[in-house]
């Protein structure tokens, strides 16, 4: 019986040390895939106004591979979505997206909310949590009554709402230090857009491996403004 036991908890032993190791793998691809992407989105909100940016090159490490890669898209007339991560997952999720979102304007004849997207997108991820989509959501847009929405999530599909700011992508720590400096509540449309772009503009000056320009959408009660931003060109 001890030598049953003994080989019972050997057995247990290599299966706890394996799946360890398993994860500890997952955990390492997850951060170097996630660093495919260069840039990435930011979105700033204010009172009926949000803001979304992002910078459109592409890049593997200190390659340069694209210079026009879409990582924000246009979900409604109040609603954007920004996706930082692995090239071909971010071309995945927004196709999967498009198809889910056709069907619920199809079933519900209208167009989705921003909150309903999240939990939507949220499901969505939360989906493939075994072999999980490398990608990080950005969701900005406005609601029924033109407040702010503002959320983002990891590549599980777990939510966090805030009613400042939120970065993702390669230089999000570049971008944390400019927005928490500049950032005020209570902007008007020409103050934020301004605050956006130099957050971004600055942060692609001290990360390395972005660049390239950047975009600013701009969402208002009236509509939609996008603008392009010119930066160093290496």
């Amino acid at each position: 019986m001890p030598w049953e036991l003994w080989l019972i908890a050997r057995a247990l032993e290599r299966r706890r040390r394996r799946r360890e190791s398993r994860s500890a793998s997952v955990d390492a691809s997850k951060n170097r895939r996630l660093k495919l992407l260069l840039g990435g989105p930011l979105s700033e909100l204010q009172k009926s106004l949000e803001d979304e940016g992002e910078a459109p090159s592409l890049g593997l490490q200190a390659q340069t591979v694209a210079m026009d890669f879409q990582k924000v898209f246009r979900v409604t007339d109040k609603a954007f979505l920004g996706l930082a991560g692995l090239a071909t997952d971010v071309q995945s999720v927004s196709q999967l997206l498009k198809f889910k979102l056709n069907m619920y304007k199809m079933t519900e004849e209208r167009d989705i909310k921003p909150k309903t997207l999240s939990a939507l997108l949220s499901t969505m991820m939360y989906e493939k949590r075994f072999g999980p989509w490398f990608v990080e959501p950005v969701i900005a847009g406005l609601t029924e009554d033109n407040k702010p929405f503002l959320s983002s999530m990891d590549c599980l599909g777990c939510e966090m709402m805030t009613k400042d700011f939120v970065v993702a992508g390669t230089m999000e720590e570049a971008l944390y230090g400019m927005c928490e400096s500049m950032y005020k509540p209570d902007m008007e449309e020409e103050d934020l857009f301004e605050t956006l772009s130099q957050c971004l503009l600055s942060a692609c000056n001290r990360d390395a491996l972005s660049g390239w320009g950047a975009v600013v959408h701009i969402i208002t009660p009236k509509g939609i403004t996008s603008k392009k931003l010119q930066s160093r060109q290496d």
